[in-house]
């Protein structure tokens, strides 16, 4: 039987990510060719990958990365089965650097990272549990990025051309009230109209006048929009103010933002 060397060993877990044991047999089994054994440990942890992979992954964290010059920034949704995971170092280092990829890669969606998969499989075969790299978002900046986490369960980038406390408070703003849209203008005419619909049934069975009715719709309306909107918000640290109000009497102008929140959408 071939000697395997301790320093071959450590080699082959940097190149696997996987534990001393798994590694030692690999080599053992490879008669102490490491390209070999490599391939052994892909091959077992592909299996193991496949044998977790119905098993529903709602926890994880919200990787991300922001350029030195704050003008370009990412945050990918790597999910995994427990918060217990979701907290080791392995898996968290594992979707920052996910994270860093979508910056500098700029894929189309998750699916576009295929580098990651075997590396996405050894942990895998490492933690035990479904991984899986779920969702991405980029934005490169007009102005200058500000990033807000929430734990790790939330990820915040804003674009803003102003103040950095402005900016700091209206990530933390978006983490909390989750906004669908930036302004009115982007929300979907069908959308619109739906709540245009429920909202005129509702007036309608109230009995009142017609043109008490149409204020009341009209009303209805313009709430949803608001409640949907970025800038038509109450701003939470002055709900007597919109959003919009806020960044006009501080002079600050938002280009943008994006965020992820860890399982949003997944039904456990």
């Amino acid at each position: 039987m071939a000697q395997i060397s301790a320093a071959l060993v450590k080699e082959l877990r940097e190149l696997t990510g996987l534990g001393m044991m798994e590694c030692k047999k690999a080599l053992a089994e490879a008669g102490g060719d490491l390209k070999k054994a490599e391939e052994l440990l892909r091959i077992r942890s592909g299996a193991k990958a496949s044998k977790v992979a119905d098993r529903v992954a709602a926890e994880g964290v919200v990787g991300a990365w922001l350029s030195p010059d704050a003008k370009l920034g990412a945050l990918a949704e790597v999910n995994c089965e427990t918060d217990f995971v979701a907290k080791n170092e392995d898996f968290v280092a594992f979707a920052r650097e996910v994270a860093e990829a979508v910056a500098k890669t700029n894929p189309a969606d998750a699916q576009g990272l295929t580098s990651f998969e075997p590396r996405r499989q050894a942990l895998v075969q490492k933690i035990g549990e479904n991984i899986s790299i779920r969702r991405i978002a980029r934005l490169p900046a007009q102005g200058r990025l500000t990033l807000y986490l929430h734990g790790a369960k939330i990820g915040v980038l804003v674009d803003l051309e102003g103040q950095e406390d402005v900016a700091k408070d209206l990530a933390m703003h978006i983490a909390f009230t989750k906004p669908q849209y930036l302004s009115k203008a982007e929300v979907p005419a069908d959308a619109v109209q739906r709540e245009r619909e429920i909202a005129a049934a509702r007036a309608k069975e109230s009995g009142k006048p017609p043109e008490i009715v149409v204020k009341m719709v009209e009303g209805a309306v313009n709430k949803f929009l608001n409640d949907v909107t970025l800038l038509g918000q109450p701003f939470v640290k002055d709900d007597k103010q919109s959003v919009e109000k806020v960044l006009a009497a501080k002079k600050a102008k938002l280009n943008g933002y994006r965020f992820l929140v860890v399982g949003e959408g997944i039904s456990k």
